[in-house]
């Protein structure tokens, strides 16, 4: 079996979060490879809509990563082709009456205090921000940090320029390990060679781990999206309901769904997001499309005679505490994971990108890792603090 020349770090996985990883760790000196059973975005990014999002999340650490993306995008967006599509178009959220309305308030208060902007709009003004609006919502709240790229574009450009040797259609089937930890990754297609492996690989992310002798519960999260024919700019920004917020922090397996509707610059509008669990199920919903349908014209009654040309889905990568895995695992040491952010992992990427190059270089982090800790999940773990409950007692 070949070996291919020593490398600094192996990213496995070349979707937005692995190209954002070899964006900044190639900056920083390493010398990296990214590889992927398929192609580039084939799996969760290019699924994706592009949301870069700081509304949807409580104060805390994903809020954290966000805003720390959030300015990341926005540098990225200046030293990347405009093919990425960046648009700092700001999220409109919707509440459908005052209790939803009190409710998002009290949201925002806690947003703020973590450097969120958040704008009160009342009836009139959701008018002029969007005037194909239905009437009747009570309020809203206006998020001008909240903007959208074009994913499958933006991880094909961040990887294009990082420079990383990139291995597509080649299949992880193992991790290689010595005495020392890691040493690098076996492939269909040979081995590649290095003292870091990260694995990045999004909704396969557990299995992964699982080749590499440690648990990480990642699950898959099934959503659908809509595509209508391309219409005069109806939407101007990311416009969504309140409900989408909780949908996004539920665990529940079942399916649920809460119109997320925004514009293109190439005239069609995507309409989202559905979410639930049902393992790598890619059969068709008629039950979820037929949602997003009639929750979308509840939003904007002009789209109920817009002609949807194509639908699609994908899988997001689910944690149980809705908190991606970011890090070395101190299981394996050598082994770093970038995964599980499940529908935020384009907006994140970059963030995720810094973190894991402050790892491998050994420096100082703009966030702390702890909340990210891959190893969080380890059952290991929990029975190690029982005992020590036990012999504290």
């Amino acid at each position: 079996m070949p070996k291919r020349h020593p490398l600094d770090v192996v990213i496995i996985g070349a979707g937005v979060v692995g190209a954002a990883i070899a964006y900044y760790a190639a900056r920083s000196g390493l010398s990296v490879a990214v590889v992927d059973r398929g192609p580039v975005a084939g799996g969760t990014t290019g699924a994706g809509e592009g949301n870069l999002l700081v509304s949807d999340k409580e104060a805390g650490p994903e809020l954290d990563l966000a805003l720390l993306s959030a300015g990341l995008w926005r540098e990225l967006a200046a030293a990347l082709p405009q093919e990425i599509e960046y648009e700092a178009k700001g999220g409109l959220v919707v509440a459908p009456d005052e209790a939803s309305l009190a409710a998002l308030r009290k949201f925002a208060e806690g947003q703020r205090t973590c450097g969120v902007e958040a704008v009160e709009a009342g009836p009139a003004e959701l008018r002029e921000l969007e005037p194909h609006l239905a009437r009747g919502p009570a309020g809203g709240f206006l998020y001008p940090q909240d903007a959208q790229v074009h994913p499958a574009q933006a991880a094909a450009r961040l990887l294009a320029a990082s420079g990383a040797s990139v291995h597509l259609g080649e299949e992880v089937t193992g991790i290689l390990t010595g005495p020392a930890g890691v040493r690098g990754v076996r492939t269909r297609g040979g081995e590649l060679l290095a003292p870091a492996v990260v694995n990045a690989a999004g909704t396969w992310g557990g299995r992964i781990a699982e080749r590499a002798g440690v648990t990480l519960p990642v699950l898959p999260r099934r959503g659908f999206v809509l595509v209508t024919e391309p219409l005069p700019r109806l939407v101007r920004h990311k416009v969504y309901a309140a409900d989408y917020i909780a949908d996004v922090a539920s665990g529940s397996a079942a399916l649920q769904s809460s119109a997320v509707v925004e514009g293109t610059p190439a005239g069609p509008v995507l309409i989202g997001a559905t979410r639930e669990r049902v393992g790598f199920d890619r059969s068709l919903s008629v039950e979820a499309l037929r949602r997003l349908a009639a929750q979308a014209s509840a939003l904007f009654p002009v789209l109920a005679d817009a002609r949807v040309l194509r639908t699609y889905h994908g899988f997001r990568p689910y944690l149980p505490d809705h908190l991606p895995a970011i890090g070395a695992d101190p299981r394996l040491p050598g082994l770093l994971h970038a995964c599980g952010h499940e529908g935020a992992g384009i907006g994140l990427a970059p963030a995720t990108g810094v973190l894991i190059t402050a790892a491998l270089t050994g420096t100082e982090p703009p966030l702390p890792l702890a909340p990210f800790d891959p190893a969080r999940f380890d059952p290991a773990r929990f029975d190690e603090a029982r005992s020590d409950e036990g012999r504290a007692s």
